[in-house]
């Protein structure tokens, strides 16, 4: 029996949870899924729920309907879906296929708001914010580290232990905080390594790395968080994909 997250509707749960099979490679690019009476069986619920599940992972790209075979993983991703951005590590290997990653809380503290980081959230400068530094790590590789803000506010109770942060923060956000994020806009860039990326993701310098900065927006536009990725993109690249 599966467990279906609480707090969305089942159909949206039932999805994410047959997502989560495709991305940890359970289920690998190529597989038959079994028919949805069996898939609902399985899950135990009705076969509608499982047929508007698998629709919605339909039109989103991540499956395909295919005569007489039946439903299949696709392995394409779409790349504009926020609930596949929350869930997939951020880079891709160099073929465009998905990659898992762990993740590493170097630290989590809280300290006051600088100016640029009170203007963005627009909160006081000197405001209450919760720093977060991750390293993201690929079959061994050291591949992106990156540094999250968020208004201490927006996350009451957080506990700042580094193993007890979410891995899936952002899901997370929804999930315990009730803090639903809606639009994330990103800026692109090069930069050359500091000293602190040649250290976590084992460059030699002079080298380059790939910066992505975001802000993530609720459903009223106001910011919620900041996030800074800065990654090493020898065997790894971003995609994005525009439907």
């Amino acid at each position: 029996m599966h467990n279906l997250s609480s707090g969305m509707p089942i159909y949206q749960s039932l999805a994410k949870s047959i997502a989560e099979k495709i991305s940890s490679g359970e289920w690998p690019t190529g597989t038959v899924l079994p028919s949805e009476t069996a898939l609902a069986a399985e899950w135990r619920v009705s076969v509608g729920t499982m047929r508007r599940a698998l629709s919605e992972l339909t039109s989103e790209g991540l499956l395909a309907r295919r005569r007489k075979t039946g439903t299949v993983v696709t392995g394409r991703p779409p790349r504009q879906n926020l609930r596949f951005y929350f869930q997939y590590f951020r880079l891709h290997g160099r073929d465009g296929t998905l990659q898992n990653s762990l993740t590493k809380v170097l630290h989590a503290v809280g300290r006051p708001a600088t100016p640029a980081e009170a203007t963005k959230l627009a909160i006081e400068v000197g405001g209450a914010v919760i720093e977060i530094h991750r390293l993201r790590i690929v079959k061994g590789r050291r591949v992106m580290h990156e540094t999250l803000v968020i208004a201490a506010g927006l996350v009451p109770g957080i506990d700042l232990a580094p193993e007890a942060i979410p891995e899936r923060l952002y899901s997370a956000l929804w999930e315990v905080w009730g803090q639903k994020i809606a639009a994330i806009r990103e800026e692109i860039s090069a930069e050359v390594a500091t000293p602190e990326d040649c250290r976590l993701l084992d460059l030699a310098p002079p080298a380059a790395v790939l910066v992505i900065s975001e802000i993530a927006y609720d459903e009223q536009a106001r910011p919620l968080l900041l996030n800074c990725h800065r990654a090493n993109t020898a065997q790894d690249v971003y995609i994005n994909e525009i439907q």
